[in-house]
């Protein structure tokens, strides 16, 4: 069976939260506030497998079969535009987007024959899922694939930088391992939101100055957006503890 999709630039998916993939979010760190999401996810999901071999494996003995992923994120609450959205809906860097937002719909994160799940469109997304639109997915198969091919390749190349990450902040932050074990536990599992110094600082990166010093307007942006509004209360918390911590790591 044939799936059909067309962008119809709508603007409905630029909205909140934009997974990256390391090198997109170092590409982007001057326009993006960025943090790294860590899900769990159980074994017996028929995503595990993949996220086993992109993620990482979370270390207690008591929860074996736990895999987490561990993205890189422009981290904006839900109904705040992405910076790069104009005023017509049209990405204002078109021609220098992340990988990400190329491979929309699809999600490499998922197995390929899944994909077509995906092209349901969210409630109120105007995307043409129409007969009139392209053919994209058939036989499980994406037939349109480059970007997708390509934002895989970049997932499999940052494994061992994630990984690194993940063993560091595992080593001297215990509790999270716990933490991800009872958020898989529950039935709807959450998030953990963790800084990007963190990851800069663990993976030992050589530009993590200049990374720092691209973030630091980018925070204080956001925190300014996010103040003195209640819904934003979290986000505005995280935007000023990393600001600080992006001013230490930028001196």
């Amino acid at each position: 069976m044939a799936s059909h999709f067309a962008c119809t630039a709508c603007g409905k998916c630029c909205y909140g939260q934009l997974p990256l993939t390391v090198k997109d979010a170092l590409i982007h760190a001057g326009r993006f506030p960025l943090a790294l999401l860590w899900t769990p996810l159980r074994k017996g999901s028929k995503d595990f497998p993949l996220v086993s071999r992109l993620g990482v494996a979370v270390p207690l003995p008591k929860h074996p079969g736990l895999a987490a992923l561990v993205v890189p994120t422009s981290y904006i609450p839900a109904d705040m535009p992405c910076p790069a959205l104009g005023a017509d809906n049209l990405c204002a860097i078109h021609s220098n987007k992340p990988t990400r937002c190329k491979t929309m719909p699809f999600y490499p994160y998922r197995d390929e024959k899944y994909q077509h799940e995906l092209l349901k469109p969210r409630k109120g997304w105007e995307c043409d899922t129409s007969v009139a639109a392209p053919i994209v997915f058939q036989s499980g198969k994406i037939t349109q694939r480059d970007d997708f091919d390509q934002e895989r390749r970049d997932l499999e190349e940052q494994v061992p930088l994630i990984r690194q990450f993940a063993s560091c902040l595992f080593r001297y932050n215990p509790m999270l391992a716990t933490t991800l074990a009872l958020e898989a536990a529950k039935s709807s599992p959450g998030q953990i939101v963790t800084s990007l110094s963190s990851f800069l600082t663990a993976t030992r990166n050589p530009d993590a100055r200049n990374v720092a010093q691209l973030q630091q307007p980018v925070l204080a942006a956001y925190l300014e957006k996010t103040a003195g509004v209640p819904a934003f209360h979290a986000f505005h918390s995280q935007y000023g503890a990393w600001l600080e911590e992006m001013n230490y790591l930028a001196r």
